[in-house]
């Protein structure tokens, strides 16, 4: 015998408060992205789904979120061509038409992408792997896009290797070497410095979908460290990566400030009211604690500080 199953989640709380995010996370879906003429990419990404709740609301549907994604995702896997910032944004819209009681709906990816490059010195085929990041937050007013990616590269702390250039100074003048051959040598030869295994991030949200290309994210991401990482190294190719890193030391402050640069220039047609999320994690190799900085702010703020306006 067969009888109405109670809504529970549709009765009042016993505490009567509205909650902003209430989803599922973790969830792993294997996503197909076909592109117009090459092979289809293949993600394995996580999601995170989350709708707000009113105060007159025990809980959400967990069941509908769920079933929601899965069409979403089935649909996409038969699409010519689709974009990752679409798909969260495919999602969320769907989330807030299936959901009348909630006024905002947001969807999460992150997945792992293979990049395939040669070394810079021996030019020996490898790959590196970089981290998508993607989102969407729907409400009644439109859409809200994103997407950017992770990167991994390397940094050389400048205040640590400025100590190591006074050190290589002072002996060289013990040594009698003069001055204008010191210069020269410190200018050619840049000295040791403490490094860090840097992660950078860099995302743009725009109303609907970004007018930006994911790759282009991901170079000015591993262009804004002291150096690029290759997972495959010979001689040359260690020679070449810590020579250049050393070149060009940078604090993690530094690296979200070229990041900050870099986006001006390559996504100069962006409009003001454009958002960069721009973060640098570096992983300290002397020191028992990790160096952080992270900046978001719209390209209109950015434009005014960089030409002096602020």
């Amino acid at each position: 015998m067969s009888h109405q199953l109670p809504d529970v989640q549709a009765s009042e709380p016993d505490v009567t408060v509205g909650l902003s995010q209430v989803g599922v996370t973790g969830v792993d879906k294997l996503v197909k992205l076909a592109r117009d003429g090459k092979r289809p990419l293949i993600l394995m990404a996580e999601f995170e789904v989350f709708v707000d709740l009113p105060s007159g609301r025990k809980g959400i549907d967990m069941s509908r979120n769920m079933q929601v994604i899965d069409e979403t995702l089935e649909a996409a896997v038969s699409e010519p061509a689709y974009r990752v910032e679409d798909m969260c944004g495919d999602v969320a819209e769907r989330l807030l038409e299936k959901h009348e009681y909630t006024s905002t709906a947001e969807v999460r990816m992150t997945a792992d992408f293979v990049v395939r490059e040669d070394t810079p010195a021996s030019e020996l085929p490898t790959q590196s792997t970089i981290t998508i990041v993607a989102s969407a937050t729907a409400t009644e007013e439109g859409t809200r896009e994103e997407i950017g990616a992770e990167v991994i590269g390397m940094t050389v702390c400048p205040c640590s290797q400025g100590m190591s250039a006074s050190r290589a100074r002072d002996v060289m003048r013990d040594l009698d070497v003069d001055e204008e051959t010191i210069e020269d040598f410190l200018e050619q030869v840049p000295q040791p410095g403490h490094s860090q295994r840097g992660h950078a991030t860099l995302t743009v949200t725009t109303e609907g979908s970004p007018d930006v290309d994911l790759m282009d994210i991901v170079e000015v991401a591993r262009d804004s460290m002291s150096a690029r990482i290759y997972n495959l190294a010979k001689r040359p190719d260690e020679d070449y990566m810590t020579y250049h890193a050393h070149a060009d030391a940078k604090f993690v402050e530094d690296c979200v400030r070229s990041m900050a640069e870099q986006v001006i220039d390559e996504f100069d047609h962006l409009a003001d009211d454009a958002v960069v999320h721009m973060k640098q994690s570096n992983d300290e190799s002397i020191h028992q604690h990790n160096a952080h900085a992270e900046r978001e702010v719209t390209l209109e703020q950015l434009r005014a500080e960089l030409n002096g306006d602020q």
